[in-house]
């Protein structure tokens, strides 16, 4: 399971760190091989490969005319693309995808149980102070208790 904030840089060519504990959670579980994609958020998901199969298996199944389905796959599907980790731990983020999450210098890694999030800096400050206000939402509550009953 992926958690934790991580503050990182991206340079020019656009590669990033991956961070030593995440990378470490990756490796246990996975491979080095992560799947990067937009997320419908400003920032992009980074998926190990087993996981992102699973999610690709799952929307196979479903009606590809179905208008919420067709708009996943080219909202999130599309865009993926396979991004290895090199023998620095670093990734390469194509520039399609760093223009969707307007990263340039400063960026967040964050854990996200099965998936990991890259945020631009400012982006991530956006999204915590937008999920603290939403944090007393009955849909949060309901969440919550729903994960206490398990």
């Amino acid at each position: 399971m992926f958690r934790g904030v991580f503050e990182h840089q991206i340079d020019s060519k656009g590669r990033t760190s991956f961070p030593a504990k995440l990378k470490e959670t990756l490796v246990g579980a996975y491979d080095e091989r992560l799947i990067i994609t937009s997320a419908l958020d400003n920032c992009l998901h980074a998926y190990p490969v087993r996981e992102w199969e699973a999610l690709e298996t799952a929307l196979a199944r479903r009606n590809p005319m179905e208008p919420g389905v067709k708009t996943v796959m080219r909202l999130y599907v599309a865009p993926a693309q396979e991004c290895p980790l090199d023998k620095l731990g670093r990734l390469l983020i194509p520039p399609q995808l760093r223009a969707h999450a307007q990263l340039d210098k400063d960026v967040i890694w964050a854990g996200m149980v099965k998936v990991v999030e890259l945020w631009s800096k400012t982006g991530w400050e956006q999204a915590q102070a937008d999920a603290r206000t939403e944090a007393q939402s009955a849909d949060v509550m309901r969440v919550l208790s729903e994960l206490r009953q398990n």
